[in-house]
Protein backbone atom coordinates (compact mmCIF):
# COMPACT_ATOMS: atom_id res chain seq x y z
CA UNK A 1 0.00 0.00 0.00
CA UNK A 2 1.82 3.08 -1.16
CA UNK A 3 1.52 6.22 0.97
CA UNK A 4 0.84 9.13 -0.23
CA UNK A 5 3.17 12.30 0.49
CA UNK A 6 0.24 14.10 2.44
CA UNK A 7 0.34 11.25 4.53
CA UNK A 8 4.09 11.58 5.20
CA UNK A 9 4.11 15.74 5.72
CA UNK A 10 0.87 14.54 8.06
CA UNK A 11 3.42 12.39 10.39
CA UNK A 12 6.32 14.57 10.16
CA UNK A 13 4.43 17.78 11.24
CA UNK A 14 3.48 15.46 13.90
CA UNK A 15 6.49 14.24 14.91
CA UNK A 16 7.83 17.66 14.49
CA UNK A 17 9.70 17.04 11.43
CA UNK A 18 10.80 20.13 9.41
CA UNK A 19 11.67 18.10 6.19
CA UNK A 20 12.60 19.15 2.37
CA UNK A 21 10.59 18.56 -0.38
CA UNK A 22 13.47 16.44 -1.52
CA UNK A 23 13.53 14.36 2.13
CA UNK A 24 9.48 13.99 1.84
CA UNK A 25 9.98 12.56 -1.83
CA UNK A 26 12.31 9.76 -0.24
CA UNK A 27 10.92 9.13 2.90
CA UNK A 28 7.54 8.64 0.96
CA UNK A 29 9.27 5.81 -1.03
CA UNK A 30 11.27 4.25 1.82
CA UNK A 31 7.80 4.40 4.55
CA UNK A 32 5.61 3.13 1.37
CA UNK A 33 8.56 0.29 1.18
CA UNK A 34 8.33 -0.99 4.67
CA UNK A 35 4.48 -1.04 4.94
CA UNK A 36 4.04 -2.83 2.06
CA UNK A 37 6.88 -5.51 4.14
CA UNK A 38 4.62 -5.38 6.83
CA UNK A 39 1.56 -5.64 4.61
CA UNK A 40 3.34 -9.06 3.60
CA UNK A 41 4.29 -10.49 6.69
CA UNK A 42 0.48 -9.92 8.10
CA UNK A 43 -0.30 -12.03 4.97
CA UNK A 44 1.85 -15.20 6.06
CA UNK A 45 -0.42 -17.48 8.57
CA UNK A 46 1.03 -18.44 11.85
CA UNK A 47 -1.76 -20.25 13.07
CA UNK A 48 -0.08 -22.44 15.31
CA UNK A 49 2.94 -21.02 16.42
CA UNK A 50 3.49 -19.78 19.40
CA UNK A 51 4.83 -15.84 20.11
CA UNK A 52 8.70 -15.67 20.95
CA UNK A 53 10.56 -13.76 22.83
CA UNK A 54 13.85 -14.79 20.78
CA UNK A 55 14.69 -17.72 18.18
CA UNK A 56 17.89 -18.81 20.11
CA UNK A 57 17.65 -21.10 23.08
CA UNK A 58 19.04 -19.30 25.76
CA UNK A 59 20.88 -21.10 28.49
CA UNK A 60 22.35 -19.77 32.00
CA UNK A 61 25.52 -18.37 32.10
CA UNK A 62 25.72 -17.54 35.70
CA UNK A 63 27.37 -20.08 37.86
CA UNK A 64 25.40 -21.09 41.24
CA UNK A 65 25.83 -18.53 44.17
CA UNK A 66 27.54 -20.62 46.72
CA UNK A 67 29.65 -19.56 49.98
CA UNK A 68 33.01 -20.79 49.47
CA UNK A 69 36.44 -20.21 51.13
CA UNK A 70 37.94 -17.08 50.36
CA UNK A 71 41.69 -16.18 49.79
CA UNK A 72 44.05 -15.67 52.20
CA UNK A 73 44.67 -11.96 52.69
CA UNK A 74 48.89 -12.48 52.38
CA UNK A 75 47.70 -13.64 48.68
CA UNK A 76 45.92 -11.06 47.46
CA UNK A 77 48.07 -8.82 49.02
CA UNK A 78 51.53 -10.23 48.33
CA UNK A 79 52.24 -7.79 44.84
CA UNK A 80 50.64 -3.97 46.86
CA UNK A 81 53.21 -1.43 46.78
CA UNK A 82 51.78 -0.67 50.44
CA UNK A 83 49.46 -2.30 52.95
CA UNK A 84 48.26 -1.95 56.16
CA UNK A 85 47.58 -5.02 58.30
CA UNK A 86 45.18 -6.91 55.97
CA UNK A 87 44.18 -4.13 53.25
CA UNK A 88 45.82 -2.09 50.74
CA UNK A 89 46.63 1.59 51.70
CA UNK A 90 46.30 4.53 48.88
CA UNK A 91 46.60 7.78 49.20
CA UNK A 92 43.89 10.10 50.38
CA UNK A 93 41.82 11.73 47.51
CA UNK A 94 39.57 13.83 49.90
CA UNK A 95 40.74 16.19 52.59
Amino acid sequence: MPLRREEVEHVARLAHLALAEDEVTVLTEQLSSIVDHVDRLRAIDTEGIEPTAQIIASEKVMRADEARPSWLPARLLANAPRRRDDFFEVDAILE
